[in-house]
């Protein structure tokens, strides 16, 4: 099995930030968002992904500004964010930083008072009683139906619609795998039509990589969860791992400690990861997929952020892990080994201790993470990829190393050493 769709070349090893602006300045606009660009781009960040950008349904809202998802036109712009002129120049500054932008794609369901309601009510799925409903449990929406072809045709003219008046660079789909595969391929020829997207889909099924470039790694999360609360070893993350990479050639996987949902209701990545949250940031980065950086864990984020109300993120001068993003993502960026390199998974007594070499051709990287929160640990590395001169890549510190060497590591230690060859 191949992917249908070929990943557009800019999209292919970047690095995506997720935007939730209604939290991100005390004004929660476009307008006072960028004052963030550079230094973001400076960060290292290629793809900004906006939170749903559309107005926000105010039957059944939850909260005082209620959910993101549950929109009430897929056309329009939220006020609260600013106007259609706003938006068009955020375009714009992010494309002269040489940056893309895409924005959430909520298909499977709209807000209970969108518009289409009172014009195309047979758009909807209906109960045994004849109300628009919803089957996955969320209060506030209700769910598309797409069994109608007029309603599927309306969306992708939606989809359509921000790409040419907005010249946006592509959609993070939301909830994927409750919308039939065909009418993604669908709306993804369709948009090709007008300039080549990035398209990325929260689901973790295969399959759907015939119409999208990257997926989810909701599992590894999941699993990395377990291990920190000691109901799985590393051995079930490396079978997650694993089963990734029978994927079909040229799909990507989305790695993140922190999303939207995640900080808002499971907890930040220091409630989840402890010590060793920036340990598991750095395997999102150098293991092979996309990684993902969530609005305020440069700073870093250490509260839950509200999800139906105001709640903005109090931002430090210079965020404190500004430099440690900056130093992971723009070495990544230049790396071959990385981006495209193969990976060698080293044995490692302790359990919680993950190690890897990553090369291609005479650069070689090795990964050494130290995942507990609590123990300390040690690994021997034998290996004739370790001979050599290395860099450290946090502290700029030379090494020279024969194919034998012992490290130790404290809880949450993230070591990574480049050797970049002759």
């Amino acid at each position: 099995m191949s992917n249908r769709f070929t990943v557009t070349p800019w999209a292919k090893h970047a690095v995506v930030y997720e935007v939730n602006i209604r939290q991100y300045t005390p004004e929660g606009t476009f307008r006072a968002f960028m004052e963030h660009l550079p230094r973001l781009k400076e960060m290292g960040i290629d793809i900004l992904w906006f939170m749903p950008i559309t107005p926000i349904s105010v039957e059944k809202r939850q909260g005082t500004l209620g959910s993101y998802y549950a929109c009430s036109s897929y056309t329009d712009i939220n006020p609260e964010f600013g106007t259609t002129a706003d938006f068009k120049m955020l375009v714009d500054q992010v494309h002269a930083l040489d940056m893309k932008l895409i924005i959430d794609w909520v298909a499977n369901h709209t807000g209970a008072d969108h518009h289409w309601t009172q014009t195309h009510a047979d758009w909807f799925i209906r109960d045994s009683e004849g109300n628009f409903t919803e089957r996955n449990g969320w209060k506030d929406v209700i769910d598309l139906n797409f069994d109608n072809n007029d309603m599927r045709s309306a969306l992708v003219n939606a989809m359509q619609y921000w790409i040419t008046e907005f010249n946006i660079d592509g959609f993070r789909c939301d909830m994927a795998h409750l919308v039939p595969l065909d009418f993604w391929v669908h709306a993804r020829i369709q948009c090709d039509t007008i300039k080549p997207c990035f398209w990325l889909a929260e689901c973790e099924v295969v399959e759907y990589h015939n119409a999208f470039d990257a997926t989810y790694a909701w599992w590894w999360m999941h699993e990395s969860e377990k291990f920190m609360k000691g109901e799985h070893g590393l051995h079930e993350v490396r079978e997650v791992l694993h089963a990734y990479s029978q994927y079909p050639s040229g799909s990507i996987k989305l790695f993140f400690t922190s999303n939207h949902d995640e900080n808002s209701w499971n907890g930040t990545e220091y409630e989840k990861y402890g010590i060793a949250a920036k340990a598991w940031a750095v395997f999102t980065c150098t293991w092979q997929g996309m990684p993902l950086v969530y609005s305020g864990q440069e700073n870093p984020n250490l509260k839950r952020l509200a999800f139906f109300d105001k709640d903005q993120i109090e931002w430090k001068e210079t965020p404190a892990l500004h430099t440690f993003y900056q130093q992971l993502l723009q070495y990544r960026k230049k790396s071959s080994a990385i981006l495209e390199g193969e990976t060698f998974i080293l044995p490692a007594e302790q359990n919680f201790i993950m190690a890897y070499f990553r090369k291609k051709g005479n650069e070689i990287v090795l990964v050494l993470l130290n995942l507990s929160d609590k123990e300390r640990g040690t690994i021997e590395v034998e290996h004739q990829w370790l001979s050599g001169n290395f860099i450290n890549l946090f502290s700029s510190l030379g090494y020279t190393f024969s194919t034998k060497e012992q490290f130790e590591l404290m809880p949450g230690d993230h070591l990574v050493y480049i050797k970049k060859g002759n």
